[in-house]
C-alpha cells in the first residue's frame, strides 16, 4: 500500500467519477495497484483554466478492467471516502512546490510531475491533506450559546498522519467530513439557499443553511459537492421528505402530495428553477438527481 496522486480535469476525455471510479489505461496499472487499500489525492494541472490544483482526497478499494473499454482499467473508490478539500492546494505556494516528490536532485520540477498517476511520500501526503482540510474560518451550524463542539471551536489541530497508520482514519471522521462538506458546499453557493434564493446570516455571521447531501451518505451518497445542495431549514425538511426534487436541468419539482402548494410556489425561486454553482464541476450532478427523484420524491 502507498500514497498516491492521481490527476483529474474536469474536462477529462476519460469515463472519472472521482468519488466513485477512475479510468485509466494499462501503463499506469502497477502504480495504481501499489495505492490498493491507500488514500490518494486528485490533482487538476495548472494549465486547466481555473485549477483547483490538489482538489480531494479519496481511498482506492480495487483495481479492475474495464468491461466496457479494451485496455484500460477502473481504480474503484471506497464509497465514502472521498472528500473535496476546503481549500484546494495549488501547486506551489510561499514555500514552494507543495508536492516535493517531483523535484529533481538540483531541486527543480522533474518528469515526474506529469505522470497521470504518481507515488506520493508520506511527508507530501501530510503537507497536501494539512492544507487541504485547513478550515481556519469553518461554516459551522447554529449551536446553542455555551455548547460544546467536541473540540472545534476555535483552534484545531492540525491534520498530520505518522505511525501507525491508523491515525488516518481521522479522514473518516464523520464530524470532519460534514464540516468540510458543509464549508465547499455552502461556498459553491454563496451562503444562499438554491431552493428559495435566500442568504441569511445570523448575529455570529453564520449562514442559516445547510449542506444537504442529494443522496444521502445513508444511501451511499459521497461528499462531494456535486451530491450536495445548499438549503435553508424549510426547504431542507421539504427536500429530505420528497415533497421537493429536482429535475436535471435543475428545474424545481414539486409533489402532488404537498398540502399547500401554492404556498411552496410562493416560497421557491420566482423563475422555478434552484440556483445553480458558477463552476459546471460543482452543479448538482444527474445521476444523484435521478436517484433522488426515485428513491426520495413523492409525484
Amino acid at each position: 500500500m502507498g500514497f498516491g496522486v492521481f490527476i483529474h480535469r474536469s474536462d477529462s476525455i476519460y469515463d472519472d467519477s472521482p468519488a466513485e471510479r477512475y479510468q485509466f489505461p494499462r501503463p499506469y496499472l502497477g502504480r495504481v495497484e501499489a495505492c490498493v487499500g491507500d488514500w490518494i489525492v486528485y490533482y487538476e494541472p495548472r494549465k486547466v483554466a481555473e485549477t483547483r490544483g490538489y482538489f480531494a482526497i479519496a481511498r482506492v478499494q480495487r483495481v479492475v478492467p474495464d468491461p466496457t473499454a479494451p485496455g484500460m482499467y477502473l481504480a474503484l473508490i471506497e464509497p465514502g471516502s472521498y472528500l473535496d478539500f476546503a481549500s484546494p492546494v495549488p501547486f506551489t505556494d510561499a514555500d514552494g512546490v507543495v508536492e516535493r516528490g517531483v523535484l529533481n536532485a538540483d531541486g527543480r520540477i522533474s518528469g515526474r510531475a506529469q505522470a497521470a498517476v504518481r507515488p506520493l511520500s508520506r511527508d507530501d501526503f501530510n503537507r497536501i491533506v494539512t492544507l487541504g482540510l485547513n478550515d481556519s474560518e469553518p461554516l459551522l451550524p447554529r449551536v446553542d450559546e455555551g455548547a460544546s463542539l467536541s473540540g472545534f471551536e476555535e483552534e484545531q489541530a492540525p491534520f498530520v498522519f505518522e505511525q501507525p497508520r491508523e491515525r488516518v482514519n481521522t479522514l473518516s471522521s464523520r464530524i470532519v467530513r460534514d464540516r468540510i462538506f458543509r464549508r465547499v458546499v455552502l461556498r459553491a453557493y454563496d451562503e444562499r439557499c438554491a431552493i428559495s434564493g435566500l442568504k441569511l446570516i445570523n448575529g455570529g455571521g453564520r449562514a442559516e443553511v445547510a449542506a444537504a447531501h442529494i443522496r444521502p451518505v445513508e444511501a451511499s451518497g459521497p461528499d462531494i459537492v456535486s451530491n450536495g445542495l445548499a438549503l435553508s431549514g424549510t426547504a431542507h425538511w421539504m427536500f429530505d421528505r420528497g415533497l421537493i426534487s429536482l429535475s436535471d436541468d435543475l428545474d424545481i419539482l414539486i409533489s402532488r402530495q404537498t398540502n399547500d402548494p401554492d404556498g411552496v410556489r410562493a416560497f421557491i425561486n420566482k423563475d422555478g428553477r434552484a440556483i445553480a454553482p458558477r463552476r459546471l464541476i460543482e452543479r448538482p450532478h444527474p445521476h444523484f438527481l435521478r436517484w433522488h427523484r426515485e428513491h426520495c420524491f413523492k409525484p
